[in-house]
């Protein structure tokens, strides 16, 4: 059964009890990657080893994605500024704990390439937000695995 999280604005993004930030130099432009986030959504299951379906709904506005281990996210886009932010609040998901969740992907020009920088911004429980430290490394090892695998793809265009 699908649960409602609470509808936290961008603000959420600094103000999250728990923020986890990891950040990655790609080769590919900061267009290019923006494209890859906000414009090719389905793409996401190519490059985010995560992830086995993803799709814009309500012309952009919304998206569905789902998980590897069958975890749904129906998320609600927040910012959508080309070539520097794509942001985005999870409304409602079958996973439990969270309260409310927010990641942001800026984006800024590192020499010929991109400076991408994930923030997952979420709120829970203290047994929730307990696990998310425990899983950061995780966290991270799938942010790094998902960079790389996205300025492949973006590179061999």
């Amino acid at each position: 059964m699908a649960r409602q999280l609470r509808p936290v604005g961008i603000e959420f993004v600094e103000a999250a009890p728990v923020r986890q930030v990891f950040a990655r130099e790609i080769s590919a432009s900061p267009a290019a990657v923006f494209r890859a986030l906000a414009e090719d959504v389905p793409g996401w299951a190519d490059w985010f080893g995560a992830v086995t379906l993803a799709r814009a709904v309500q012309e952009g506005a919304r998206r569905e994605v789902r998980l590897k281990g069958g975890t749904r996210f129906l998320e609600t886009v927040l910012v959508a500024k080309e070539a520097e932010v794509y942001a985005y609040r999870v409304d409602e998901t079958n996973a439990p704990g969270p309260r409310a969740l927010v990641e942001e992907w800026r984006l800024t020009p590192a020499g010929t390439g991109t400076r991408v920088q994930w923030t997952f911004a979420a709120d829970g429980p203290a047994a929730f937000r307990l696990a998310l430290t425990f899983a950061r490394s995780g966290l991270g090892r799938s942010f790094r695995d998902a960079a790389t695998a996205l300025d492949r793809r973006l590179t061999a265009h």
